[in-house]
């Protein structure tokens, strides 16, 4: 079980403590009574994403004996104009830097944390069509 409790704090912005003890809030923006003092509730579901995936691929990657230096994971969501607006298409951009990064090894990675590990990509893979792309620099 995973819990998030958020407390209304005015206007439309919530306040609430991760189970690790770091403070979150979300707002809205100012064109829909928000003061954008927080998160937008769709960009913590891209955040999800790309820190469920990013734990999992990191992981895999260690033990596969994969020496990373650094990677990055940006995420676009696209949305319909109408209500409820859920996501339809997300795509995933990883950028690795390494030494003697093996391409085979970093598709295998990011194909079983999209396929099996992940459960945000899981819990979103019904609603959304999910893609990815990746570039790898050795250094």
């Amino acid at each position: 079980m995973v819990e998030a409790k958020l407390k209304w704090s005015g206007g439309i912005r919530f306040e609430g403590v991760s189970l690790f003890g770091l403070p979150i809030a979300t707002d809205g923006s100012i064109e829909v009574g928000g003061e954008e003092k927080g998160y937008k509730p769709t960009e913590l579901v891209l955040f999800g994403l790309a820190g469920c995936t990013g734990i999992d691929v990191v992981t895999i990657l260690k033990k596969m004996h994969q020496e990373l230096t650094a990677v990055e994971i940006e995420v676009k969501g696209y949305q319909p104009e109408e209500y409820p607006k859920p996501f339809n298409k997300i795509e995933i951009k990883y950028i690795f830097r390494g030494k003697k990064l093996d391409k085979n090894k970093i598709e295998q990675a990011i194909k079983l944390s999209e396929g099996k590990y992940c459960s945000v990509s899981q819990s979103l893979n019904g609603t959304a069509q999910i893609s990815f792309s990746y570039n790898i620099y050795n250094e």
